[in-house]
């Protein structure tokens, strides 16, 4: 299958400008639908970097947040409240990730109620990998400066702050 062609023109623009004549006002409706569909792109590249090492985002995420602790290792629950994931989402990912032999689950040493999820030095080696394949892409964030990928992220921080995300 051949790549899309890109269009003559953008979009989102030309929506913009009908419903600014038919609803009224369209700024809102053009960021949220602009960044509905720089997810989409992002997603996709990030997606095909991830492939080769047969990641997911989630599990790469997952890959990285422990490899990012102190211990290499994190109760359960705190890896679902730092990626922001419903319990049975982080099950999911470990148990996919334990079957890949990319982490393991061990007892606690002190809370016997509590299970830790340890990184393996194989998922060390492979998020080392998975690493420099999608920061050799920019995660998929191309064709702005770092000063605006910071503008970026401070003004996608406040949006994410009022929607309570932190």
């Amino acid at each position: 299958m051949s790549p899309r062609q890109p269009l003559p023109f953008d979009p989102i623009a030309r929506a913009a400008e009908i419903w600014s004549q038919r609803v009224g006002p369209s700024s809102t409706m053009a960021a949220v639908t602009s960044i509905m569909r720089v997810q989409q792109i992002l997603q996709s590249e990030v997606d095909a970097a991830l492939r080769p090492h047969n990641l997911t985002f989630a599990r790469y995420e997952a890959l990285v947040l422990l490899t990012f602790s102190r211990q290499g290792s994190l109760p359960m629950r705190v890896m679902g409240d730092r990626l922001q994931l419903h319990p049975t989402s982080v099950t999911n990912i470990v148990d996919r990730l334990e079957a890949d032999e990319l982490v393991r689950r061990i007892p606690h040493p002190t809370d016997r109620r509590t299970t830790l999820v340890e990184v393996t030095d194989s998922g060390r080696e492979l998020t080392d990998k998975a690493t420099e394949s999608v920061t050799a892409v920019d995660f998929g964030l191309s064709g702005i400066t770092e000063r605006q990928t910071r503008q970026l992220t401070e003004l996608l921080g406040k949006v994410r702050q009022s929607a309570g995300d932190f």
